[in-house]
């Protein structure tokens, strides 16, 4: 069982909302204004954010598609997280950072829902942080599957939202809530 974190610290992490990761995106246009009306509420309400940015053989480090998208960008001095991994916990500075800011709750925003949205909340659960997944930010594209069948990404940004209000957690707040109605000083995220 994960240690329970004691107290309410929360902090916002967005992850891979870079070139190459969006321009398939399913509501992309949508959802990069949720993000970003969600890291606009966390600055403005004092909340840390940190940048998580993928790396693999599509998003080369340096290239086109590593690139943050132009509406997002890390502010001088939120802290960069490089990633290799569907998690963003995994071989990263995440913990250290968390660690840093004495988080206890993390506010989850980005993409791709089925792989790296996914990883990082279980991920967070499993050490122990209360989550609150903006369910309005985060996307993926569809995934055509052997056989012919695709698996909408719409259907799959609804499954993890499900997941994420119902799941349970012994001594862990986690819950769903949209841009509009985040309330970060609450676990979970919605009053």
């Amino acid at each position: 069982m994960a240690t329970v974190r004691e107290g309410n610290k929360p902090v916002m992490v967005v992850v891979d909302v870079q070139v190459g990761v969006m321009k398939e995106a399913w509501e992309a246009r949508s959802v990069i204004k949720n993000v970003s009306r969600a890291v606009e509420r966390a600055r403005s309400e004092g909340v840390p954010v940190i940048w998580v940015q993928h790396s693999n053989q599509e998003l080369p480090k340096g290239s086109v598609q590593w690139q943050w998208i132009p509406e997002l960008v890390p502010a001088q001095g939120e802290p960069l997280v490089h990633k290799k991994y569907n998690s963003s916990f995994e071989q990263t500075s995440l913990d250290f950072e968390l660690a840093s800011l004495g988080a206890t709750h993390i506010v989850l925003a980005g993409a791709a829902t089925n792989w790296c949205i996914r990883a990082t909340a279980y991920g967070a659960l499993d050490r122990g942080y209360d989550l609150t997944l903006v369910k309005d930010a985060h996307t993926t594209d569809s995934m055509q599957l052997d056989g012919g069948v695709t698996i909408e990404a719409e259907t799959v940004i609804q499954e993890l939202n499900i997941a994420m209000k119902w799941l349970e957690y012994p001594g862990l707040k986690n819950g769903v809530a949209s841009a509009n109605d985040l309330e970060f000083a609450v676990p979970g995220g919605i009053k």
